[in-house]
């Protein structure tokens, strides 16, 4: 499983031009991928990892200026997780990306759920976008900071 996560400002996803979720004050945008043999064990490292990474300013110990890194756990900030397949595009020859490593989508459905569901009994406010449809993503990123997770 890989997620690619960015800080926003805020950010929405839009299935047909109506918006399907959206999150809007700073938070992350957590794109995930699912290849064939992800489980429940790379579910909980990612939804982990989304949770407790210390990727935003907190405040000073005297609440003024920034101080320690926070996660969006710390912030109570929310999370725009979005299905993203071509995280598994395999480009090392031709022009031509090969989707062979992406996971069908009975296989990741089910546990980009399960990504959610575990952030959601972390009890962090989650929005989504819409398992396998054409998405338009519309994020402000802040930063930017984009990190990577592989599991």
């Amino acid at each position: 499983m890989r997620a690619v996560l960015q800080r926003v400002n805020r950010a929405a996803v839009r299935v047909d031009g109506a918006v399907v979720g959206a999150i809007d004050r700073p938070g992350l945008l957590a794109l995930v991928g699912v290849t064939h043999d992800d489980g429940a064990a790379q579910v909980a490292t990612v939804a982990r990892k989304i949770a407790e990474l210390r990727l935003f300013d907190g405040p000073g110990d005297d609440g003024g200026a920034p101080g320690r890194e926070v996660s969006v756990t710390d912030l109570g900030a929310p999370v725009l997780v979005v299905s993203q397949f071509t995280l598994y595009a395999d480009v090392r020859k031709g022009r031509r990306p090969s989707w062979n490593g992406a996971a069908p989508g009975e296989v990741a459905e089910p546990l980009v759920d399960a990504v959610v569901a575990d952030l959601r009994r972390r009890g962090l406010e989650v929005a989504t976008g819409s398992f396998g449809a054409h998405m338009d993503i519309d994020a402000e990123l802040d930063g930017p900071v984009t990190i990577l997770v592989e599991a």
